[in-house]
């Protein structure tokens, strides 16, 4: 990744990611952020699993960011872009769709 991409996916990252790592860190430990998701063959959903390289990330200086997170980075702001996209109609509140979201960083009630 050339570092005119990584500079756009690190700014990206930051504003798809509106939680902070101990928000994050404590959201990804109860039971409603365990409760969405997909998962292969029973264990950790693919959220669950990004919330905790996220967390990871965010508490990484942006000069020892590696590939490997850049990469995760830009997976992050997609996946938040595609899920904002798919907003339910409703309270959203207590909404599957705003849990998911939260597993990947964004609390989308946060202005």
């Amino acid at each position: 990744m050339d570092d005119d991409k990584r500079e756009e996916t690190y700014s990206d990252f930051q504003e798809a990611v509106n939680m902070a790592p101990k928000e994050l860190e404590d959201w990804l430990d109860t039971e409603k952020s365990k409760s969405v998701g997909d998962s292969d063959g029973g264990g950790e959903s693919t959220g669950h699993k990004s919330g905790r390289r996220i967390v990871e990330i965010k508490r990484t200086k942006k000069d020892d960011l590696t590939d490997s997170q850049y990469d995760h980075m830009a997976k992050v702001v997609g996946y938040v872009h595609r899920h904002l996209a798919q907003k339910p109609s409703g309270d959203i509140e207590d909404s599957d769709w705003r849990y998911s979201l939260m597993n990947w960083g964004h609390d989308p009630t946060k202005s």
